[in-house]
């Protein structure tokens, strides 16, 4: 059932990557946008969507400083909020945390980003197995936190799916959670959900609906500049751009993060059974609904 009150804050999560008490600090604005997303479920795209939007389709804007990973536990809070504080465009910044680990503020507008969970581990295992070796050190003694630290995954995707699978999460949090407490607010008038899956259909269509959404008009003109700048392609050649701090992080830099903008790799590496079990956990965590928006987009 969609949410009929305000979500509440109702714990707070230190893990190997994210401090959720940054938050309780933070000063919103009216009209600040907020794009809440399970990790590499579209959540770069969102970004470069929004700047583009607001921006109305200019170049060179450097949208992973502009749009920080807020509850990231790097840098120090304060580094982070006075930069934000600072900034006198529209602001746009972006969250992994869980509705209910999230401070939720009537008045800004929530954009969540929903990704099928076998396409996210694909990308997720990219994405981690070129960490490199300093950025993972860093992460792991960037003071205590609670759970396991961060450490160098198997090779084999489909066991790191298992892993992950299984032990809820590991080595980053819960997707179910994280679904599960945004879905339960989707009624709300200042939140939207929007579905990977979709962009990937009908991107002009769903940037409409997010400028809609967002109360941004959007020029005749600029269009086609926008939509060419929410490409692919023209993203992965401008990664340096969108990528966090600069790629730095990953072995053969941005591009490697912004990797293949595609779903279903998992389709032909993944044995039956594996995925099944998948299928009958989203069910039983999400309820039919959530599950099959989560595995489809508008599809379902």
């Amino acid at each position: 059932m969609a949410a009929t009150t305000l979500p509440q804050k109702t714990r707070e999560i230190h893990n190997n990557h994210m401090d959720s008490t940054i938050w309780n600090d933070f000063k919103f604005r009216d009209d600040d946008i907020i794009i809440a997303t399970y990790a590499k479920s579209g959540t770069t795209w969102m970004q470069q969507i929004v700047s583009q939007l607001i921006f109305r389709g200019a170049e060179g804007h450097d949208v992973a400083e502009m749009s920080p990973w807020l509850d990231l536990r790097l840098p120090p809070p304060e580094v982070k909020l006075a930069a934000v504080e600072a900034q006198t465009h529209r602001r746009f910044i972006k969250t992994h945390l869980p509705l209910d680990a999230f401070v939720f503020n009537p008045k800004v507008k929530h954009i969540y980003i929903g990704r099928d969970g076998r396409d996210v581990i694909w990308s997720m295992h990219n994405h981690h197995i070129n960490m490199t070796p300093e950025i993972i050190d860093v992460l792991n003694n960037a003071g205590e936190f609670d759970g396991p630290p961060l450490s160098s995954p198997t090779n084999d995707t489909c066991q790191y799916f298992r892993e992950w699978l299984n032990d809820e999460g590991f080595p980053v949090w819960s997707l179910w959670e994280n679904i599960r407490t945004w879905w339960s607010a989707r009624d709300l008038p200042n939140v939207m959900l929007v579905h990977f899956n979709d962009l990937k259909a009908d991107m002009p269509g769903e940037i409409a609906r997010i400028a809609e959404f967002l109360d941004i008009e959007v020029d005749v003109a600029t269009w086609p500049t926008i939509l060419d700048h929410c490409s692919f392609d023209y993203m992965k050649n401008h990664a340096d751009k969108v990528v966090p701090l600069g790629g730095s992080p990953w072995s053969g830099g941005a591009k490697t993060f912004i990797n293949k903008g595609s779903n279903g790799r998992w389709r032909d590496m993944l044995p039956a059974d594996d995925s099944a079990r998948y299928e009958a956990r989203a069910l039983a965590e999400l309820g039919e609904d959530c599950a099959a928006w989560l595995k489809h987009g508008k599809q379902a």
